[in-house]
């Protein structure tokens, strides 16, 4: 019985290591709120070339109302993939004025790119699936570039 107590407590040692590295590669720690036609979210930024590469890759944890907003320094084309990514998203695309140009549907695993029709893009907003039309959210939306800006000085970056 002792032998079991033993192996029960090593093994909820690693557990808890093991969530503690999964939040320590998280992209980023804290949460801001913006919104999107009035419509709140919590997001992560995604700034750092590295912060963009991870993305929401492993991530289950994904409430209603949050996400994560990739910023670019000029406007793009932008392409995204799933991988390693476990959570089916819808990604917006918004350009430098913060207007919703494009929405597409994201599936978990899934390698294949999905690219931006607009070479004109300055932020994509990652949401749980169905968010954009749930919320009645189309193209011509407005993110609010000044929480946007807020956001990226809190942590340490200027608006782009």
């Amino acid at each position: 019985m002792a032998v079991l107590g033993l192996l029960l407590a090593l093994l909820s040692g690693c557990g808890a290591r093991d969530a503690q590295a999964r939040r320590e590669a998280e992209p980023i720690s804290t949460w801001f709120d913006v919104t999107v036609d009035k419509l709140p979210l919590r997001v992560q930024l995604a700034v750092t070339s590295e912060e963009m590469a991870r993305g929401l890759m492993g991530r289950r944890d994904l409430a209603q109302n949050q996400g994560m907003l990739f910023t670019y320094r000029s406007p793009t084309r932008m392409s995204f993939y799933m991988r390693n990514t476990p959570t089916p998203l819808d990604i917006g695309f918004f350009d430098s004025d913060g207007v919703l140009r494009e929405v597409y549907p994201l599936y978990p695993y899934d390698e294949k790119t999905v690219a931006s029709r607009s070479d004109e893009l300055k932020y994509a907003l990652e949401v749980n699936q169905g968010w954009f039309s749930a919320n009645g959210v189309k193209p011509g939306a407005r993110l609010d570039l000044a929480a946007v800006g807020k956001a990226l000085e809190a942590r340490g970056f200027e608006q782009r």
